[in-house]
């Protein structure tokens, strides 16, 4: 019955990442508070169905067997580090997550131009599937040059023969950031100092992209005196990032998050700038029914934008919140005893509503 259920959770992933079907997005940002900590945040989009998403709490010496096209039969190996993360569809199918050591990694959808090697059932014992990966990285090390040793050792492969690719956004607590993308079967690591990911295309496109919007500034604009009767003034605050893409694709939203980013504000702590990464991302909610046809928008989500977390590398807490509950939740890492602690895994949301405080006026 295990086994069963592991398959019909990888099948059902696979078809989430079928390139085909719309609406998978996923928005990263980074940002630095002045006393030097570093805070991770993203959104997770799928607005095809219910993700069934549950954060997990991982201790160490947990036992893993990763999944393999042909089974429960890949790599196996025991955490060494404790780590909280959110999962998706399956327990094991960790999206998103940090540890003990303040490594945070993330898997963001890459349809269409990620290629993995071809499954080899004689490599099992070193393969396991791409939704399980971030999963493995968290559990087995603390830095990104741990991570870029380990990884020339295992088989990384398609859940599902048809299913899209994926990329992942790995940081640890020096500050250093990089993407990892798999193409002609080999693992590229791409250093990560602007500290934004979308999705396709592959991260130096781009960043190559973003010089399209040279011109771009933010603040107002001078007016523009065309001739002694016509002068050209802007409409109102924020003219000089008109022309910003507003769209929902992955290059678009590379580009927006890119200039929110870098024109954010600078706070003294990291919880403070944890609230700004929300504040930011809001931005890239994406409504139910924008990437859908008229009246085919699934009505059992409120959102396309089913979760989003920010991750403080240096207090060790990991905050998220969903489409059914804006309110901000905290796992607090430094409080769990990793060594005690017991597996589990729980939904994002008690009650999948969003809470209304009604204001009583005397």
């Amino acid at each position: 019955m295990k086994q069963k259920y592991l398959f019909w959770g990888a099948a059902v992933l696979g078809m989430a990442l079928l390139p085909a079907i719309p609406s998978d997005a996923c928005t990263g940002i980074s940002l630095k508070a002045a006393d030097g900590s570093i805070v991770l945040a993203r959104t997770c989009e799928w607005g095809g169905s219910n993700l069934e998403s549950r954060y997990v709490i991982v201790p160490r010496n947990h036992s893993t067997v990763s999944i393999t096209p042909s089974g429960q039969n890949g790599l196996a190996y025991t955490s060494r580090y404790g780590y909280a993360g959110i999962s998706v569809v399956q327990d094991s199918f960790v999206t998103e997550g940090m540890n003990e050591a303040g490594l945070s990694a993330g898997l963001f959808f890459f349809p269409g131009y990620g290629q993995y090697e071809e499954y080899d059932s004689s490599r099992n014992s070193s393969t396991m599937v791409d939704v399980e990966l971030a999963g493995w990285i968290l559990a087995s090390f603390s830095t990104v040059d741990q991570v870029e040793e380990a990884i020339k050792d295992i088989h990384i492969v398609a859940t599902d023969p048809q299913a899209g690719t994926a990329h992942w956004r790995i940081a640890d607590r020096s500050g250093r950031q990089v993407v990892l993308e798999i193409t002609g079967g080999k693992p590229h690591f791409y250093e990560n100092t602007l500290g934004v990911l979308t999705n396709s295309p592959g991260f130096e496109w781009q960043m190559t992209n973003l010089n399209n919007y040279v011109n771009l500034f933010p603040g107002q604009t001078n007016p523009n005196k065309l001739t002694d009767d016509v002068t050209l003034r802007q409409f109102g605050a924020g003219a000089g990032f008109l022309g910003i893409p507003g769209d929902v694709t992955p290059p678009s939203r590379f580009v927006r998050a890119a200039f929110y980013k870098a024109t954010a504000p600078q706070y003294a702590t990291s919880f403070e700038t944890v609230k700004e990464t929300f504040q930011i991302l809001n931005n890239f909610d994406i409504p139910i029914g924008v990437e859908h046809e008229t009246g085919k928008a699934p009505a059992d989500i409120p959102s396309a934008t089913q979760w989003t977390t920010s991750a403080d590398q240096s207090a060790l807490r990991f905050y998220y919140r969903s489409a059914w509950n804006s309110t901000i939740r905290c796992i607090d890492l430094k409080s769990i005893n990793f060594d005690k602690v017991a597996y589990q895994v729980h939904p994002l949301d008690k009650v999948q509503d969003q809470p209304v405080e009604m204001i009583k006026v005397k």
